[in-house]
């Protein structure tokens, strides 16, 4: 069975870059048996990218859709806006700077459904990318993702993956989380349903990389929410308070401490440093007990206001009208051609 593909493509300042990836993605999808479309996202580019998206979108058709914003937000959230407008039962994203290519989209859907798998990733098996300013740190950035979150994938920065509508639709990005995409995924799906998969990777042609070295560090404090929202997104109260009970019981051994010096021993405590901590430790833990609560009550009134518990379930998310893109449609009007040109002969 044919699925119905969206592929979501997010480009920033890529004006070199969208002639040729729209001629590569039709170029590795024109054997594709099902329908499909292209949807680009201008994440507010202040060159021509824009402006050549629409104009080469219209010389291919309505199955490319492009999405045009109005300032940069950021990848992630190009990535949201594409997956949001996407139809397809599958949907795919790779970067819009040639580096990934769109013929791995046809085998990766299918061995996607041959592994019974929900998410599969691409890993640049030969990266065509400086190792100082790239390579580098996405091995420590895939090594330390991996070690927290306990989601085994070698590449996280490859945006060349495949989904199914069902469960990406279910996941939420925000700030720069595309590049943990697999462990929101995790919280959806089974991890064991995640796999990955060898892809081409080429070197940059046009345009200039939006990424270096400094985004190392931009991986630890996201990290940290990834972290957070994996271990206690359903019991916020459980970290809150684990940390608001080990600084009471600080301040409650130190202030236990200081009563039996001052009633026991009779000597003063006003001008020590320990009553001073002793106080301060009692009134942190007060303000993270109570957080805790609170976010308690926001987690309880979150759960209660979605609609039950998250589940996966396969079905068409294809819309059934003239704007895709179909095999067939090319091979009716090949044959069309073809008897034309029989019946000239005769």
């Amino acid at each position: 069975m044919a699925h119905s593909l969206s592929i979501v493509i997010p480009m920033y300042r890529e004006q070199d870059n969208v002639a040729p990836m729209l001629a590569r993605v039709h170029e590795g999808l024109a054997a594709y048996p099902g329908p499909w479309e292209v949807i680009c996202v201008d994440d507010g580019s202040l060159d021509d990218t824009g402006r050549r998206l629409l104009a080469e979108g219209a010389k291919y058709g309505p199955h490319v859709r492009v999405i045009r914003f109005a300032r940069n937000n950021g990848q992630t959230t190009a990535m949201q806006a594409g997956i949001d407008a996407a139809r397809g039962e599958v949907i795919a994203t790779l970067d819009g700077d040639l580096q990934n290519d769109p013929a791995d989209i046809p085998r990766m859907v299918e061995e996607m459904f041959a592994r019974d798998l929900d998410l599969l990733t691409g890993y640049r098996a030969n990266r065509q990318d400086a190792w100082m300013s790239r390579k580098l740190p996405s091995k420590l950035a895939n090594k330390l993702i991996a070690r927290v979150t306990g989601v085994k994938i070698r590449d996280y920065g490859c945006s060349l993956k495949v989904y199914k509508a069902s469960v990406i639709k279910q996941v939420r990005l925000y700030g720069e989380m595309h590049r943990f995409i697999p462990v929101w995924a995790a919280m959806v799906t089974s991890p064991t349903r995640i796999g990955e998969t060898a892809v081409g990777h080429s070197a940059r042609q046009f345009g200039v990389s939006k990424y270096g070295i400094s985004r190392t560090f931009r991986v630890v404090l996201d990290l940290l929410t990834v972290f957070f929202f994996l271990r206690f997104r359903a019991r916020p109260g459980h970290f809150f308070g684990s940390i608001g009970l080990a600084l009471g019981f600080a301040g409650s051994a130190a202030m236990s401490w200081l009563g039996v010096v001052k009633f026991v021993l009779g000597e003063p405590i006003g001008g020590r440093p320990l009553f001073l901590v002793a106080i301060l430790l009692l009134v942190f833990s007060i303000q993270f007990l109570t957080t805790g609560l609170i976010a308690e009550m926001l987690s309880r009134v979150f759960y209660q206001r979605s609609e039950g518990p998250l589940t996966v379930a396969d079905g068409a998310a294809g819309a059934a009208d003239d704007s895709w893109r179909l095999l067939r449609d090319q091979q009716s009007q090949n044959l069309l051609v073809s008897e034309e040109a029989v019946r000239r002969d005769a």
